[in-house]
């Protein structure tokens, strides 16, 4: 019977994380959906994780970006900015900081592989995503309960 992509991902990854002591397989997968590396072909395992992990951490540092700061942004971004008071705005700017210093560590991993350096980063942004991610879905929490409250309908219409 022949070994599946995934469970010889799996396997790779238990070498990688004995030797780095890196968070586990699940852990990993649940947040950052590492598994789909299994259909990459690579030598260099802990710089595919790496990357999927940037790709979230863009993602959420833009949205906290447009939230914060909406300029040319979806219209849904101007609710969320309207249906949030200062406590939340103070402690999203807390979030968009830490996201930030992720996004700059990113950038000094990524201009030169070194192994060390990926697995040290891969623990330590895990570890500060699980702080964030608590804090970014009660920021979710307080939207989605002041979305009906505070989106008014405007019926003036724009005519350019």
């Amino acid at each position: 019977m022949e070994e599946s992509k995934l469970d010889n991902l799996k396997k790779r990854y238990s070498v990688l994380r004995k030797k780095e002591g890196l968070p586990s397989f699940d852990e990993l997968s649940r947040d950052f959906q590492i598994e789909r590396i299994s259909e990459v072909e690579t030598d260099y395992l802990i710089r595919e994780i790496r990357k999927l992990m940037a790709d979230k951490f863009s993602s959420y540092l833009r949205f906290l970006e447009a939230t914060l700061n909406p300029v040319n942004v979806p219209m849904f971004v101007f609710s969320i900015t309207k249906s949030i008071g200062i406590k939340e705005k103070e402690k999203l700017t807390e979030l968009y900081k830490e996201l930030a210093k992720i996004e700059v560590s990113l950038i000094g991993v990524d201009v030169d592989f070194d192994e060390k350096k990926e697995a040290e980063f891969v623990k330590e942004s895990f570890k500060t995503w699980q702080k964030t991610k608590k804090e970014i879905s009660n920021f979710i929490s307080v939207v989605k309960k002041g979305w009906d409250n505070k989106i008014e309908k405007n019926n003036k219409g724009y005519f350019g």
